[in-house]
């Protein structure tokens, strides 16, 4: 009786037969197997699904939305390239492929939304120039991306209304006077048992201090207001800090472990005794320790490492 058959193996073939098919011009090109587009995992920045195909969203910024909802956050200082978008359009791509498969995901069903600071100018030229798109302003800081199957949007949060989009270009953009600030925490006190405002609100008054300490009897109310979630911060940062330093502990603990280890090697050079006291990943330290160990010269364990 036969065995199993064995599985063939087609794409190391494939490799070698392209590279046999053009083997005339084969000097003049560049083959790379199996070529990695990125060290880290492709990640979508927000997805968002719909719960029930019957569901609209009422907010500006949502009108757009089907099924399933991509949106890229470029943050403010950061451009939204040409690049970016062909980058995002791909995840769109692949996210219709790897959700099911067999066509459960359709482009019909899909939006994308591109969230940046400044109008990107270049990559709407290039957009109406090359993919034959129109953009259309939809309202203050809403521009509808038309004429691509996939259905898409730009929010400018530097354009967006600051009445119907407080949260969202406060976020992005700087509180100018205490008026303002005063504002905001007349409007998070209606909000403050929603976590979720409570960390927007934490963050727009990190990055506009100044602003906030000048409405001085409003930032005793937002004291009160956000008492509870303060505490829960500094409880927070003192366990987190208290974790760090003990890592930090051990890990200059094997560090010097594997300095002594090299001294009975010979000299070890500066860079090398930098890079060891410098790294703080323990298992990493671990692996050199044992490393260190078995090393018969400083050459030995450059290269092992």
């Amino acid at each position: 009786m036969d065995g199993p058959k064995k599985r063939l193996q087609w794409h190391p073939v494939m490799y070698a037969g392209i590279q046999v098919e053009l083997e005339e011009e084969a000097g003049q090109l560049l083959f790379e197997n199996e070529y990695q587009l990125g060290t880290k995992p492709l990640a979508i920045d927000i997805l968002i699904i719909k719960k029930g195909d019957s569901i609209s969203v009422k907010k500006n910024i949502g009108q757009i939305f089907r099924r399933y909802n991509i949106i890229e956050y470029k943050c403010p200082g950061d451009y939204l390239s040409v690049d970016d978008f062909y980058k995002v359009y791909a995840y769109a791509c692949l996210y219709k492929c790897k959700a099911g498969g067999a066509e459960q995901v359709k482009a019909s069903e899909m939006t994308i939304t591109f969230v940046c600071h400044g109008y990107p100018r270049k990559l709407a030229g290039h957009l109406m120039e090359h993919r034959g798109c129109d953009i259309i302003c939809k309202e203050d800081g809403i521009w509808q991306i038309v004429g691509d199957e996939f259905v898409m949007q730009l929010v400018i949060t530097s354009q967006l209304s600051k009445e119907k989009n407080p949260w969202l270009f406060y976020l992005n953009n700087p509180v100018k006077d205490s008026q303002t600030a005063e504002a905001l925490i007349r409007n998070y006190e209606r909000k403050k048992k929603n976590s979720l405002y409570a960390s927007v609100m934490d963050f727009i008054v990190r990055v506009n201090e100044e602003t906030f300490k000048e409405a001085k009897e409003m930032c005793k109310a937002l004291e009160e207001l956000m008492a509870d979630e303060l505490e829960a911060k500094r409880i927070e940062g003192r366990e987190e800090g208290k974790a760090e330093g003990k890592a930090e502990g051990k890990a200059e603990g094997k560090a010097e472990n594997v300095l002594e280890l090299l001294q009975e090697c010979g000299k070890i050079p500066v860079e090398l005794r930098k890079r060891i006291l410098g790294e703080r990943n323990l298992e990493v330290l671990v692996r050199w320790l044992k490393i260190a160990a078995r090393a018969a010269s400083i050459e030995e364990f450059q290269r092992a490492m």
